[in-house]
C-alpha cells in the first residue's frame, strides 16, 4: 500500500515524519532519507503489532485527505510503499473463478508493474475493502 507521509523540519532539530493513516506512527532522522527509513521501520512495527492482535493494516488514503489538517501545516508530503502481505498470516492456496475480462485487466496491472501478481492484487483489494467496511 502507498501510505502518505508528512515530513517536518524545525529549526535546530531533526526531521520529523509521520504516517497519518496509521495513528501513533511517527519517527525522525537527521536527514530526510534517514527519517523515511526510520518511518518504514516504525510502520512495520505498527503493522506487526496490529497483526498480532488480529487486526488488518489500516487502508492507505491520499495526501488530499490530510493536507488541510493544521497538525501538518508546512509539511512536505510523500508516499511510502509498504507491502502489507507479511502481516496477513500464512498464505493458503485457493481456487477462484473470475470472468475473463477481469483476469485480463488484473494481468494488465501486473504487467504494468502496478501489482506484483494476481494474488497480490486480490489480497490488497480485499484488505482495502474489508478495512473500509
Amino acid at each position: 500500500m502507498r501510505y502518505p507521509v508528512v515530513l517536518h523540519k524545525d529549526i535546530d532539530s531533526d526531521f520529523g515524519i509521520a504516517a497519518p493513516d496509521i495513528p501513533g506512527c511517527f519517527s525522525a532522522g537527521s536527514t530526510v532519507d534517514e527519517a523515511i527509513n526510520n518511518l518504514r521501520e516504525a510502520i512495520d512495527c505498527h503493522l506487526e503489532l496490529l497483526a498480532e492482535d488480529g487486526n488488518l493494516a489500516p487502508p492507505a488514503s491520499t495526501v488530499d485527505l490530510h493536507i488541510s489538517d493544521p497538525d501538518y501545516d508546512n509539511g512536505i508530503w510523500a508516499y511510502v510503499d509498504i507491502d502489507v502481505t507479511p502481516y496477513l498470516g500464512k498464505s493458503e492456496k485457493v481456487n477462484v473463478s473470475l470472468p475473463a475480462l477481469l483476469i485480463k485487466q488484473i494481468d494488465g496491472l501486473v504487467s504494468d508493474g502496478k501489482a506484483k501478481s494476481r494474488s497480490a492484487y486480490l489480497a490488497e483489494s480485499a484488505v482495502i475493502n474489508i478495512s473500509t467496511g
